[in-house]
């Protein structure tokens, strides 16, 4: 459960991460948080649809049985 953050703590969270990774490194870990999510999505909508195809594989052989 993800709590709820005020406007003040989002600031500070920022803050740190910019004093841990420096403003040169910044865009470079943004970028490849962007791709793993990306990557992680379309990971997921492929194994949506490999069950879509198994469930209607087994609702053909069902009408067919």
């Amino acid at each position: 459960m993800i709590p709820h953050l005020s406007f003040t703590e989002i600031l500070l969270i920022l803050f740190v991460v910019l004093i841990l990774f420096g403003a040169s490194r910044l865009p470079e870990a943004g970028r490849a948080l962007g791709e793993g999510i990306r990557n992680f999505k379309k990971a997921l909508s492929g194994e949506e649809e490999k069950v879509k195809e198994v469930k209607g594989e087994e609702v053909k052989e069902e009408k067919q049985g």
